[in-house]
């Protein structure tokens, strides 16, 4: 008999439990969808940071004497051609990038990133 009232007693605490767990589901909100204007902001704000940091490890590596400071001077340049091409692309878009622009742009920078680190 006290098992029965036991197993009665846990299937109502077990059943109480679920019902709280579904109505918290219930009540949850759900996230806003992204600022597609926001996204493409910060997807040009990343290539931007990219193209800093390569051009401070640039520097750091004229500095180290990895290779002369011409050519570090021309690794710049390469990486201000990128970075302009960002800026066209991005008023086309009222100031920031699609993904497919940003895909674009970072296969040139890992091909910049080889030349930079070989």
């Amino acid at each position: 008999m006290q098992r029965i009232v036991r197993a009665l007693g846990c299937c109502a605490l077990v059943s109480s439990l679920a019902a709280c767990v579904s109505s918290q589901q219930q009540w949850a909100e759900p996230h806003p969808a992204p600022n597609p204007h926001e996204a493409a902001v910060h997807r040009l704000e990343q290539v931007e940071g990219r193209i800093d940091n390569m051009g401070h490890h640039i520097d750091a590596r004229v500095n180290q004497g990895h290779y002369p400071p011409p050519e570090g001077a021309a690794l710049h340049r390469r990486l201000d051609t990128i970075r302009q091409e960002s800026h066209d692309m991005a008023a086309q878009h009222g100031g920031g990038l699609t993904g497919d622009e940003q895909r674009v742009l970072n296969q040139e920078l890992d091909t910049a990133a080889a030349a930079i680190n070989r």
